[in-house]
């Protein structure tokens, strides 16, 4: 069983991960989705949400972008980062389970232009 969490604004991928509304919590069996939740953000702390999710058993994040801190507590926990992902989350998901989602590296460098972090 993987567990994959999309950072979501609802059903949408957020664009930046510490400030998404809630994550979208797929677990997969052979490639195909089996169960699906949605949880909020408990919140946005320096370290927090990685930890959270690694203790949910979560081994996948996917975003649109992140920070390089949680990509590098997300990393020592071994789960896998996708960044650069949009669209729905369930499409997201769907597309990394055929292998055709690959993270671009996108790291948010300027938290306060969280806009800037599509580009």
């Amino acid at each position: 069983m993987i567990k994959i969490a999309v950072a979501s604004e609802n059903e949408r991928v957020t664009e930046h991960f510490g400030h998404c509304i809630n994550f979208n919590i797929f677990e997969t069996e052979n490639d195909v989705i089996t169960k699906v939740e949605s949880i909020p953000n408990p919140g946005h702390r320096p370290g927090f949400l990685p930890n959270f999710l690694n203790d949910m058993g979560v081994n996948v994040i996917i975003s649109g972008g992140m920070g390089g801190g949680a990509i590098d507590i997300f990393n020592e926990k071994g789960i896998e980062v996708i960044v650069g992902a949009s669209g729905d989350a369930k499409a997201a998901t769907e597309a990394y389970l055929k292998g055709s989602l690959k993270s671009t590296g996108s790291v948010c460098h300027e938290h306060q232009h969280h806009d800037e972090c599509g580009e």
